[in-house]
């Protein structure tokens, strides 16, 4: 039984189109992630069922009688509408903001700024060289005292055969070389 008649009750049948309109309306809105707070998307989707729901009563199962007409069906979708275009405005500044603080290159002669915006912190990120490794001895301060270097052993000895590198001296073969050329005496005896 379809009670929608726009020649007999214009009013009336507006009424339950524009009643399913809004409620299929604010149902999508609270469906879609578009920026709203999950609390407004669960209202949205109750209200917007809510709506249906008595869409489908006027049209289908009233026989007559009083019927209530409620003005926030009108008032209500438009108002959410608004607001998530806003959250997704918001959003997408958001974004472009992040974006933009992550794309400016650090520049370590900038003067500190303590109400610059931070970065999130990212574990994985690479650690610069410079970085303080945990567990390793910190540093002194600039224009701290240098302490005085404790002395070191002597170098190892080299290896059997060979010698230790002497810039200045051309290299000489090594006895169990097997590739090493021989070298004619400096100053022959004759």
């Amino acid at each position: 039984m379809n009670n929608l008649d726009f020649s007999a009750e214009p009013l009336f049948s507006w009424y339950v189109v524009l009643l399913a309109l809004s409620g299929v309306i604010m149902v999508a809105l609270g469906a879609a992630a578009g920026g709203l707070k999950v609390g407004l998307r669960v209202l949205n989707v109750v209200l917007g069922l809510g709506f249906l729901g008595y869409a489908y009563y006027l049209a289908f199962v009233f026989e007559g009688g009083t019927y209530y007409i409620f003005f926030k069906v009108f008032i209500l979708p438009v108002g959410m509408i608004v607001a998530s275009v806003k959250a997704l405005v918001e959003r997408g500044n958001a974004k472009q903001q992040q974006s933009a603080q992550a794309a400016a290159a650090f520049n370590p002669n900038a003067p500190f700024n303590p109400n610059a915006p931070q970065a999130p912190f990212n574990p994985n990120a690479p650690q610069a060289p410079y970085a303080q490794q945990p567990g390793a001895p910190v540093p002194p301060p600039a224009g701290a005292p240098v302490p005085p270097v404790a002395p070191q052993a002597a170098p190892p000895a080299p290896p059997q055969g060979g010698a230790p590198y002497q810039p200045g001296v051309p290299p000489q073969p090594v006895a169990d070389n097997p590739y090493a050329q021989p070298q004619p005496p400096q100053n022959p005896v004759g």
